[in-house]
């Protein structure tokens, strides 16, 4: 189920050959919000992506979106091979979690997630996903939401230093809001100027197993609150940031299209075509190994 290293050539010359670069998109989700397989398909040509990586749910929650599980993520996946990937998931504290997981990893899957748990983001469980993670040689992306899931960001870094092995991809509000160092917990989605030197803004510094997945509104909302932050952002993180759409819409293009609009943002707030490049498939295409 990999991608090889002519197919990834081939889309992108593909796209060049349409005036457009590859994309690799790291976050989308099968039956999300009700969203047809087809609708999914649809969205991600318009926007123009050249390989979509495919996050499943677990056996419980959906994602809190009704999304599709492990296998509906590998039945697309099949379906399209040359457009879309996928990783493996499960609840982690569920007894059944690992043996789930490396299922799905040895059935071609390119990293677990996206774990949106209520979790603390330091727990027992948290380390065994870790522990697979490192086993196979694949990257965890989290969702960290204040209160709800990974909660205790805080002490996201004792992770990163027990585990310096394995990469993990950052998400969601509190990741997001703490690219401030002034930042309420509280607020999901602020819109005050940011003061560089927050939480996630030193995870991405300091150890090098830390990415940021720009997916959602909230990776949306820290492009847009602050331009002048962001353009001196992207270029401070060039080689730790990762884009992904996360969003459910079936259009891929408008107003409700946050991944359009993500697209649009990096596009016109990367300082250089190099950092630009990096962002949209660079760094996913090494992380990810697709090649």
């Amino acid at each position: 189920m990999k991608q090889t290293r002519r197919t990834f050539l081939a889309a992108a010359a593909a796209a060049v050959v349409q005036g457009a670069e590859p994309v690799i998109d790291i976050h989308q989700h099968t039956n999300y919000a009700g969203r047809t397989d087809d609708e999914l398909i649809a969205h991600q040509r318009t926007m123009g992506i050249t390989r979509t990586v495919l996050l499943p749910a677990g056996s419980k929650y959906g994602l809190a979106a009704g999304c599709g599980g492990n296998d509906t993520v590998v039945a697309l996946a099949q379906r399209h091979p040359d457009e879309f990937l996928f990783f493996a998931n499960e609840v982690p504290d569920l007894p059944e979690a690992r043996p789930v997981i490396e299922k799905y990893l040895k059935a071609g899957a390119i990293g677990i997630g996206e774990q949106k748990f209520h979790l603390d983001c330091d727990s027992a469980a948290i380390h065994m996903v870790a522990e697979v993670a490192e086993e196979f040689g694949v990257p965890v992306l989290m969702h960290f939401q204040h209160g709800e899931y990974n909660m205790g960001i805080e002490r996201f870094h004792t992770m990163l230093e027990k585990c310096p092995r394995v990469n993990f991809i950052g998400h969601a509000q509190t990741w997001w809001g703490n690219i401030d160092r002034n930042h309420v917990q509280a607020v999901m989605y602020p819109k005050t100027k940011v003061a560089p030197g927050g939480i996630t803004d030193r995870l991405l510094s300091d150890y090098p197993n830390m990415y940021g997945d720009l997916s959602a509104g909230s990776g949306l909302n820290a492009l847009l609150r602050d331009e002048e932050h962001a353009q001196a952002f992207l270029e401070r993180h060039q080689d730790k940031l990762l884009y992904g759409s996360d969003c459910d819409d079936r259009a891929g293009e408008g107003e409700k299209c946050s991944g359009s609009k993500c697209l649009e943002a990096i596009r016109r707030l990367a300082p250089s075509g190099t950092v630009r490049q990096k962002i949209l498939y660079g760094n996913a295409s090494r992380l990810l190994k697709i090649r």
